[in-house]
């Protein structure tokens, strides 16, 4: 997507440990409008596949995958919880997920009654660095006795092992951009 491309360009800052924010429009700040074009995006490259069902994981995910349930006839969606509360239910299916990002594990977690036997669930997330994010879900759905049919993100960090992960792993990986950063700033793969 040449316009993702333009808006990581203008908007983004690195930081250190290869950190890209994008806060002015994808995750802090969000321009609705133009996730609409990203989910447009998502639509086209899952277009061969049923989704059944959506899944995130909070909080940056939620937007996007909420957004991109109206391009897939308004499925529903789903998203992994980093925190357990008094008002929820207990039969959850847990992992633990490293987060690249804020350098800490977390405990995720998705209710059982909503991921069920035989439905096909569609991955979404904002950033694909390690892998570590997907791949849990991905287990989660494995749990449930579902089938990942794909992981949709937005920006992929091309430098770092999530993709590789992924296709070791047989899923199908589709990412709206691709940066390899360097010294000197973003380029695109």
């Amino acid at each position: 997507m040449k316009e993702l491309e333009k808006r990581i360009l203008e908007g983004t800052h690195l930081l250190k440990d290869n950190i890209i924010r994008v806060d002015s429009f994808l995750n802090h700040q969000i321009d609705v409008a133009f996730l609409n074009e990203i989910a447009k995006e998502f639509k086209k490259r899952f277009s061969d596949v049923k989704v059944d069902k959506i899944l995130t994981i909070e909080a940056s995910g939620i937007a996007i995958a909420v957004i991109a349930s109206q391009q897939f006839d308004n499925t529903p969606v789903v998203f992994a919880k980093k925190t357990l509360s008094k008002n929820l239910d207990k039969n959850f299916y847990f992992e633990k997920v490293f987060s690249f990002t804020k350098d800490t594990t977390y405990d995720i977690m998705v209710s059982k009654k909503y991921i069920t036997e035989g439905e096909n669930v569609l991955i979404i997330d904002d950033f694909l660095a390690n892998g570590k994010a997907s791949l849990a879900l991905c287990d989660i759905v494995k749990k449930a006795k579902a089938n990942v049919v794909g992981v949709g993100v937005v920006i992929e960090k091309a430098n770092q092992l999530g993709r590789t992960r992924l296709e070791q792993a047989g899923i199908r990986i589709e990412s709206l951009a691709r940066v390899d950063i360097k010294d000197d700033g973003i380029r695109f793969k």
